[in-house]
């Protein structure tokens, strides 16, 4: 055989593999030719063909750094021509699909199966099984890809940074993420948020069936607690108006209510005396620090939303009668001696609890320990008839539950549940109903406009206090905490588009995902109490508003729906939620345009100021007919926080 000289001779063999300037060449000889080698070639580098012998080159990745260009033959197998060996096709002696080692032998098979098909010498049946097992790894390797991603926080992304203010952003970040801003110090960057696009379906209707207990000791229910509890199942029930006829005792009637409607009395055999005093020295450690929205009333107002879920989407059906004891419980308790702060104000001012709990879920550990410790007092222990195994479950859903709700860490568990959602397996109870409270806690701008708008107002004049208190210990002002800037009507829209909206489009197709089919056929008698109640047997007992149930019902409701129909949630919070979007965008519109004319007004004072100076006149006192004080700041501009109320008010009516 000639050869040119300089170039390197090979032997007599069917291929020959040979690096040049970190690539590798493999020569094969060509025994037919093929019908159809366009896949072929393009899959596998070919660079040139004749009826002799084709070339493929391939990027030498795995050389040795350092090592020169090679011009003859490789002195150990390379994988061109491991794949080339491969002659038997059998996949029983392959390793396990979920194993390392099974991912290089894929590809080492599916490109083995590419040559053979080139030749035409393979049975279609070695096709078929060669291709299930590489579908097979490669399920296995997008399953393990997907529970790794759960561990990656993913809090910024994929949102045009200019479309949220810079304070509103601020706020998001510091609130809903474990950055951690260091004091006085800003950058330009602008942090993105990653926006959660779920399908949207449509609700299912199922009867409800209550009960109460009419002989309970320790609790009168006046007659407007009554009448206001005929709406406890509405999405936008009135919790101001529960308290305002209950004299400040929202939290203790909505618990007894909801207690006595899931039958959670009997069936746990709660001491009436104990839960009595437990709720009394729940609502006192409420009002402890006497704040404006983290209080009694939002604890109620979260625990009914919990119950709205419960009943309304049919999650019912997919726990048992200590998981839903659990989950109320967790929303009564979820704020217990709240401070007022946020988490992040503890940490900077190196407060005794932040030092306590290192740091880390501050507020929320608190809150779990404190009622816990409460409830080891024997006058108020209500969990005193919980077995061992009960109680060691009970405690673990609550902490979950509670600890769910420090904002830090909501966009990995909205991360977590999504990915959970995409991949076919079973939801674990303590993540959905994890979520079940973090929607219920950040529910109310997808409540009634008039509620949503109260709520709004409390928890501004919350965080301005907080303001007032770092402005006094020499601290920087916590994002939206600055009574002088505040922008409240853009924070609202940047938190329902990139918290509330998101979180709970989650909610609703994880509702989706875990409600059983066909759960709308279920009688009575199949969904009773799987035996906390040691299978007592209950008569049934009016109720004081005359309506007649069996205890062994009040969480299982049977329904008409065929066992065939799809399972649909409904999702009452989507037309409140759009409706109050839009609301504060036109108030954001009147806010900035109030803005403009208060600027403008201001500079033409500031010009007639400077004349009458110029002029040897007294300038005019400005407080006489602009509504400011007498220091007549430069800065000071109508804002939401000012001159909203009245407007937004007028808009609800």
């Amino acid at each position: 055989m000639a050869t040119r000289k300089g170039c390197p001779k090979f032997k007599k063999c069917k291929s020959a593999t040979f690096n040049i300037d970190g690539y590798s060449y493999m020569i094969v000889a060509n025994e037919r030719a093929a019908k159809d080698d366009s896949v072929v070639n393009s899959r596998n580098g070919h660079l040139s063909s004749n009826e002799c012998f084709t070339v493929f080159k391939r990027s030498n990745s795995c050389s040795k750094k350092g090592s020169g260009p090679s011009t003859g033959p490789r002195s150990s197998p390379s994988r061109e021509e491991e794949i080339s060996s491969v002659l038997n096709l059998e996949t029983s002696h392959l390793p396990h699909t979920d194993t390392a080692e099974a991912v290089d032998k894929a590809a080492i098979r599916l490109r083995a199966l590419l040559r053979h098909i080139d030749k035409g010498d393979i049975p279609q049946a070695d096709i078929k099984k060669n291709l299930e097992y590489a579908a097979t790894v490669l399920e296995a390797v997008y399953l393990d890809e997907t529970r790794r991603l759960f561990d990656e926080d993913d809090e910024l992304s994929e949102v045009n940074p200019d479309a949220v203010p810079n304070e509103v952003r601020d706020w998001l970040t510091s609130t809903f993420t474990r950055q951690f801003s260091k004091a006085g110090k800003q950058t330009d960057e602008k942090p993105k948020f990653r926006s959660i696009v779920q399908a949207v379906r449509a609700g299912i209707f199922v009867d409800r069936i209550y009960r109460r207990l009419s002989g309970m000791s320790g609790i009168t229910y006046p007659p407007q607690v009554i009448n206001l509890f005929k709406n406890v199942d509405d999405w936008s029930f009135n919790v101001f108006a529960l308290n305002d006829v209950s004299e400040n005792h929202a939290m203790k009637y909505m618990a007894y209510e909801l207690f006595t409607r899931y039958d959670l009395i009997t069936k746990f055999k709660i001491p009436v005396t104990s839960l009595n005093a437990l709720l009394d020295v729940m609502e006192t450690g409420y009002s402890k620090y006497k704040n404006p929205y983290h209080n009694l009333v939002h604890a109620a107002d979260v625990t009914q939303t919990v119950h709205h879920v419960i009943v309304h989407t049919g999650l019912m059906h997919w726990l048992t009668d200590l998981e839903i004891f659990a989950c109320l419980l967790a929303a009564l308790i979820h704020d217990y001696e709240h401070t007022g702060t946020t988490n992040n104000f503890h940490v900077n001012s190196r407060s005794d609890i932040a030092l306590l709990y290192n740091d880390r879920a501050v507020l929320e550990n608190h809150h779990i320990s404190g009622a816990f410790k409460v409830m080891l007092e024997e006058d108020k222990n209500i969990l005193v008839n919980l077995s061992a195994e009960e109680y060691r479950d009970f405690r673990s859903l609550v902490i979950d539950m509670v600890l769910a709700t420090d904002m830090s860490y909501h966009f990995h568990q909205i991360k977590q549940m999504k990915n959970l959602l995409s991949v076919p397996e079973n939801i674990d109870k303590p993540k959905a109903l994890s979520l079940v409270l973090h929607c219920a806690d950040i529910s109310h701008p997808a409540k009634d406009w008039p509620i949503h708008y109260k709520w709004t107002e409390l928890l501004m004049e919350e965080f301005f206090r907080q303001g007032d208190k770092e402005q006094e210990l020499g601290l920087p002002f916590s994002p939206l905490c600055d009574r002088s800037t505040t922008m409240v009507a853009e924070s609202q829209i940047g938190f329902i588009d990139f918290i509330v909206d998101p979180s709970f489009q989650v909610l609703g197709d994880m509702l989706t995902k875990i409600i059983p089919t066909g759960i709308g056929t279920r009688t009575i008698d199949e969904t009773s109490s799987i035996g906390e109640s040691g299978g007592e047997t209950h008569s049934e007992r009016k109720s004081s508003s005359g309506s007649f149930s069996s205890s062994g019902a009040t969480r299982r409701i049977g329904s008409s729906s065929s066992a065939d129909s799809p399972v649909n949630i409904t999702r009452s919070w989507v037309d409140p939620l759009q409706l109050n979007k839009h609301l504060w965008k036109e108030r954001a519109k009147k806010d900035a345009e109030a803005k403009a004319t208060g600027e403008a007004t201001n500079s033409e004072k500031a010009e007639s100021e400077s004349d009458q100076v110029n002029a040897g006149e007294q300038p005019t006192d400005c407080s006489s007919d602009s509504g400011v004080d007498s220091t007549c700041k430069e800065d000071t501009v109508p804002t939401a926080t000012n001159n909203s109320s009245a407007a937004i008010t007028d808009q609800s009516n």
